[in-house]
């Protein structure tokens, strides 16, 4: 039986704002199917995407106070798991960035308007990898922004390798296409 799954209902989610924790629970546990579907959606791996779920029912179980109206919890936990993902994504362009360069270059600190201009590229990167559908989004993070082999990312989303390469060429495009109409540049 695929019965469809419904968000809990405002009287619920009044009484967990007022504390009862009994409503609390019901309500996180009524959103988590919610959650880590859009979460699966949005992120690049199936890990991302329980880490990001799990941030956002945290958040939900720990701000449920904050809601301002109760009917909106949807777009509230759609919003709280959107910027975990692109959190992650961050995290990770930060760690790649943050490899060891032998160069004797490395030695120069980067000036803090470097560091400001390089964190809102960053971020406008990882906003427009966001917004790409998720079968383009996979393959290039994967591919990428991982590093992983064509073959193990072939293989990890039971593609062929000339069908990961063909979504991995249109998601370049788009990506580049995305951050040229916002006036930002992808790294070669």
């Amino acid at each position: 039986m695929n019965r469809r799954l419904s968000w809990p209902d405002e009287r619920l989610i009044k009484a967990a704002q007022n504390g009862d924790i009994a409503s609390l629970t019901t309500v996180v546990l009524e959103s988590q199917p919610h959650v880590r579907k859009f979460a699966l959606s949005l992120c690049a791996s199936p890990q991302d995407a329980e880490d990001a779920a799990q941030e956002a029912l945290i958040i939900l179980y720990r701000k449920i106070g904050t809601l301002r109206a109760s009917g909106a919890l949807a777009s509230w936990m759609f919003r709280i798991v959107r910027n975990e993902c692109l959190r992650q994504l961050r995290l990770l362009a930060a760690r790649r960035d943050e490899a060891p360069d032998p160069g004797p270059e490395a030695a120069a600190e980067p000036s803090a308007e470097e560091s400001a201009l390089h964190r809102l590229e960053v971020e406008r990167i990882a906003a427009a990898v966001s917004a790409l559908p998720r079968d383009q989004r996979q393959v290039l993070i994967m591919r990428d922004v991982q590093g992983l082999p064509g073959r193990t990312v072939a293989n990890a989303l039971g593609l062929s390798s000339a069908a990961m390469k063909s979504r991995l060429h249109r998601a370049r495009g788009s990506l580049r296409d995305a951050l040229a109409a916002t006036g930002a540049t992808p790294n070669p």
